[in-house]
């Protein structure tokens, strides 16, 4: 089969996201352990969101290549289209919710039960694709996503400790929010789906509206959630080089990720970080002493096995996207 460019982006951005969660996923990990003062991780989110704006801001003017160009489109974008900002507003919204439920998720489960759990958000971003974008999957493709769940609770369950979690812990609050986090993440990955696929602004333009909506909220949140913290010690309270290495980091994976939804689809979007999974465990051997079990081996064969079945297939849309957008 012959090469075309969107082919060509669509597997560079699938790669891409791939390595970039995975060296994310083990970065995290070690600004966790490190020694020194720790950030205050609501503070990073905010600032990775005014990299991903400034970072897209400069491409939106390198395509005009004007800086009169850039602030017409600028303008009538974000200000004169407001029901199309409006439209953009929905994910925004959706994942700074999502994002709490995540932390709260995190403060009542384990590691591993959190990660499990969370990998949910597949199987609900392949149902609200067939329901939102009318997509059709075949049954070697859902037999695929059966087949990514398993495999990858057995590569978490492979590293997880049977120990009672602390005092305050409630397990069906962290289950709920965990269950609730995976609802959002696929109806806002969808919906940011729809947006892109069906009009044509630019990707770096639509991750401009979802900036702009997204740091009043963030902000807000951080000073809801830290604001004695924040006011105690400052908001750049232990940042290095090490913690602006992580919020770059960060907001180039919501870069990536709006590639990937543009070429390829959020299910796809949803293997890559499944199989980042498995090289973040591979390497935390050498990083972590993280033991490889015969459960991880066995998750991780499925893992990929599930990758080529998928593959096998690519859902199609029934009806195009813009179609469906116009009554949103």
């Amino acid at each position: 089969m012959e090469r075309t460019p969107a082919n060509s982006l669509k597997f560079l951005s699938l790669v891409t996201l791939t390595l970039q969660n995975a060296i994310l996923g083990i970065s995290m990990r070690y600004s966790r352990t490190r020694v020194g003062p720790m950030f205050i991780s609501s503070t990073a989110v905010v600032m990775s969101e005014f990299v991903k704006l400034f970072t897209c801001l400069f491409l939106v003017y390198k395509e005009q290549n004007s800086v009169a160009l850039f602030k017409n489109t600028l303008y009538k974008t974000v200000i004169e289209n407001k029901w199309d900002t409006l439209k953009v507003s929905v994910p925004s919204f959706v994942y700074i919710v999502q994002n709490n439920l995540l932390y709260v998720s995190a403060s009542h489960l384990d590691a591993a039960t959190y990660q499990v759990t969370y990998q949910l958000k597949i199987l609900t971003t392949a149902l609200l694709s067939v329901i939102m974008l009318r997509k059709k999957l075949s049954p070697k493709q859902w037999s695929s996503l059966v087949v990514l769940i398993i495999g990858v609770v057995m590569v978490q369950l492979s590293g997880s400790e049977s120990k009672a979690g602390p005092p305050g812990q409630n397990r069906l609050v962290g289950f709920s929010a965990a269950l609730g986090a995976c609802v959002l993440s696929g109806f806002a990955g969808v919906y940011f789906e729809m947006i892109l696929k069906g009009s044509d602004v630019s990707v770096w333009m639509r991750n401009v509206q979802l900036s702009f909506l997204s740091l009043p909220l963030g902000l807000l949140t951080s000073l809801a959630s830290d604001w004695s913290e924040i006011g105690e010690k400052g908001w750049f309270y232990g940042y290095d080089a090490f913690v602006w290495y992580l919020v770059v980091l960060q907001a180039a994976g919501g870069l990536i990720v709006a590639l990937v939804v543009k070429y390829a689809d959020n299910i796809l979007k949803g293997f890559a970080t499944s199989l980042a999974i498995v090289i973040s465990c591979v390497c935390s051997v050498h990083f972590f002493g993280f033991e490889i079990t015969l459960s991880f081996l066995c998750g991780s064969a499925l893992v990929i096995t599930s990758i080529f079945l998928y593959s096998l297939g690519i859902a199609v849309p029934i009806q195009p996207s813009k179609t469906k957008l116009e009554s949103v």
